[in-house]
């Protein structure tokens, strides 16, 4: 998945199944290429952690659709554990730009859900246990 023009890196993406329940699961991505799109990222990202060990089968098979930044290296991170609900226009990742334009550098984590259960908790951000 590397290229040339750019150093590969790290990006962990953490797998959000539930918002209200905090299962989420992270999955570290190595020798990722900057210059990809954020949909062949989410396709790709799709197709590994169907085969990836140690995911089980709700995590597999959910309906992603949608990849926020969530934290970057060495920035401060916000004090909801299960996702930044500030700054969509910034922090938003959109399709058709490349990972590099999103400001994604090495060692990112993003997180990676189902935009319609994204907006539900972030209109009423509670956690049930």
């Amino acid at each position: 998945m590397a290229n040339a023009s750019l150093p590969s890196v790290i990006i962990t993406v953490r797998l959000i199944r539930s918002f209200e329940h905090r299962n989420i699961k992270p999955v570290i991505f190595k020798d990722v290429d900057l210059n990809i799109s954020v949909k062949e990222f989410i396709d790709f990202v799709k197709v590994e952690i169907k085969t990836r060990p140690g995911l089980l089968p709700p995590f597999r098979n959910y309906g992603y659709d949608a990849m926020k930044i969530q934290h970057m290296a060495h920035g401060s991170k916000t004090s909801d554990p299960t996702i930044n609900t500030e700054d969509d226009d910034k922090l938003m990742m959109k399709d058709d730009n490349t990972l590099q334009e999103c400001g994604i550098e090495h060692e990112t984590e993003i997180s990676f859900f189902k935009l319609e259960d994204y907006r539900k908790y972030q209109s009423n951000p509670v956690c049930k246990w």
